[in-house]
């Protein structure tokens, strides 16, 4: 692990949502990682990955099954990318929810050709778990954290509806029965909530609906080897760092039903020093999180040629 300068680095991966078609083009124009890691991942999955990313059509890149890989081997490209230019050496990376894998990979203690399959077989367990239309998300904007669960707990009547990604101060996923989510999206607003929208997602992920998921995506993890991360990984669900295998393999399988503590994670980062944060892969959702978070760290997203240039001349 190294820094430039007096600057620490830290390194965060997103998850769903912030995939789309045609992601990684620019890069993938400039730099041939991007493509060898698209044939590397097609060949384990048994389909053109990379003509899905590029051509979609949408609706199939945002089936969990596919876009749990996508985005796994997007980051895993501009992570190969930013190595091979020799971009500064980060001293923790985290990853959001599926990311968590991404960061796994790229700091070496998930082999890339496992976490492809895994997360595939991730995404399946998830869809499984709950038929479609029963589950739903929503984002609930302006409200603290214990205002939230308040509402969930108001709203729940005998269903599941929970605090689920504590993404920001003031922004708040929630998960469970869609009934549930919908009696807390008209409570949020009545406490006074800015936002309160349901979410276009087929799964509701990191609540109890995912127990059975996580039971059933058990078998699959430990089937795979865990090393200890060479940089360390700040994880979901305790915001901490681990060098155990069996730990960090336990804290993947609770990561499907428990609630991903964004806010703490970045906050962890803060509390060793790290002065800068970049967003590896797709979108600029985590940017913009970690501006609010924690405003003494530079916060930048890197996806393309340009934002690529301008984190490598930091």
């Amino acid at each position: 692990m190294t820094e430039t300068g007096n600057l620490k680095t830290g390194m965060v991966f997103p998850g769903q949502g912030s995939q789309s078609v045609g992601m990684l083009a620019g890069l993938a124009a400039e730099h041939t990682e991007v493509a060898e890691t698209f044939a590397q991942a097609s060949g384990i999955l048994g389909y053109d990955l990379w003509k899905l990313v590029q051509d979609g059509p949408a609706e199939d890149l945002n089936q969990t099954d596919r876009t749990q890989p996508a985005m796994l081997v997007s980051g895993v490209a501009v992570w190969r990318v930013w190595q091979a230019l020799d971009g500064v050496m980060p001293v923790v990376m985290a990853g959001h929810s599926l990311g968590e894998y991404t960061a796994l990979v790229c700091s070496g203690s998930l082999a890339f050709e496992d976490a492809v399959g895994l997360v595939a077989e991730r995404g399946r367990c998830m869809q499984s778990a709950v038929p479609a239309g029963v589950g739903g998300m929503a984002a609930i904007l302006g409200l603290d954290d214990e205002a939230v669960a308040g509402v969930c707990s108001q709203a729940a009547d005998d269903e599941v509806v929970t605090p689920v990604n504590y993404n920001s101060p003031g922004q708040v996923v929630i998960a469970g029965h869609m009934t549930a989510v919908q009696r807390a999206i008209v409570l949020a607003k009545e406490a006074g909530a800015k936002r309160a929208v349901e979410l276009p997602v087929s799964v509701p992920s990191h609540c109890a609906l995912m127990e059975p998921a996580a039971e059933r995506f058990s078998k699959s993890l430990e089937q795979v080897v865990i090393h200890p991360p060479k940089i360390p990984v700040i994880q979901n669900v305790d915001a901490g760092t681990h060098d155990d295998p069996e730990l960090i393999r336990a804290n993947l399988g609770k990561q499907l039903y428990e609630p991903v503590q964004w806010v703490k994670s970045v906050q962890a980062m803060g509390h060793i020093g790290v002065t800068q944060v970049f967003e590896i892969g797709p979108g600029k959702v985590l940017a913009g999180l970690g501006k609010r978070i924690d405003r003494t760290i530079s916060h930048a997203a890197v996806h393309d040629p340009d934002t690529l240039k301008a984190a490598l001349a930091v």
